[in-house]
């Protein structure tokens, strides 16, 4: 980028204090404040998982934005966009929301422990949400940083479904990788459920026994830089980024605890 990035798109699997606490919620929670702060412009979305309580938290409906449909596995579905704001930091979220697949109260797993059947869906859903939405505010942002595994098929329908759209066409794609990778398999024909437009099967490192480790790549695959956001991110993804020859930022632990990791990330934003 010739210039510095001035727009930042947050995408996050979890923000804090909608779910509890935990490495990608609180990146979530304290990232965009902290880039707002240093005089970029953001916009953050999130699902609106079932036990996310509307009333206490404050969320309404955005009727401009919704309305309308996501067509997955020949089904439409309902695309309802909801926003809060957190005041101590000053930032508003967007909720991506459908009542198929984000009314139960459970995020990812049910009461056994077993990844929901429709987790890739789920994910479809929430990935072209976030895209139609950006282009519904009509802001072009220069990143879009994807948080927590539920993210990772934004890069993938940036590079390819939304590769010609102006609103897109300066964005560089950052990923933030962590040790959420998901461990048991996800619907085998997920590959066949996130093609659109011009994002096609054989564009999908997806197999017909599709895994965490295996989407983590379908979004390194399309991502222009890779930050480690963690110290437990599998070796096979740091592995696999360097192979690319990507950008990557390190994870640093003592820039986490003492809160300069948001000028690290700032700078790799310009730096892309």
């Amino acid at each position: 980028m010739s210039n510095s990035a001035q727009k930042v798109l947050f995408v996050n699997s979890e923000i804090f204090p909608y779910l509890p606490e935990s490495e990608v919620a609180c990146i979530g929670r304290f990232l965009p404040q902290g880039i707002q702060e240093r005089k970029k412009e953001i916009r953050v979305f999130m699902p609106r998982f079932g036990c996310i309580n509307e009333r206490r938290n404050q969320l309404h409906e955005v009727i401009r934005l919704s309305g309308m449909n996501i067509i997955i596995s020949d089904v439409d579905r309902p695309l309802v966009i909801k926003v809060a704001s957190i005041a101590a930091a000053r930032i508003q979220v967007y909720f991506i929301d459908n009542d198929d697949y984000f009314r139960r109260r459970a995020v990812y797993t049910d009461a056994d422990g077993k990844l929901f059947p429709d987790n890739d869906e789920r994910a479809i859903f929430f990935a072209r949400g976030v895209m139609e939405t950006a282009k519904k505010l009509r802001w072009a942002p220069d990143i879009i940083h994807c948080n927590g595994w539920f993210s990772q098929l934004v890069p993938a329908y940036l590079k390819k479904a939304y590769k010609g759209d102006p609103i897109f066409a300066s964005a560089k794609i950052v990923l933030s990788l962590y040790g959420d990778t998901p461990q048991g398999p996800f619907d085998k024909a997920f590959a066949g459920k996130v093609p659109f437009g011009g994002l096609q099967r054989q564009d999908l490192p997806l197999s017909g026994n599709p895994d965490g480790i295996e989407l983590a790549k379908t979004a390194i695959k399309y991502s222009d830089g890779v930050i480690i956001g963690s110290p437990d991110v599998d070796e096979r993804l740091v592995a696999h980024v360097k192979e690319l020859g990507l950008p990557m930022l390190p994870y640093n632990a003592a820039g986490m605890e003492d809160g300069s990791y948001i000028d690290e990330y700032n700078a790799f934003y310009d730096k892309l």
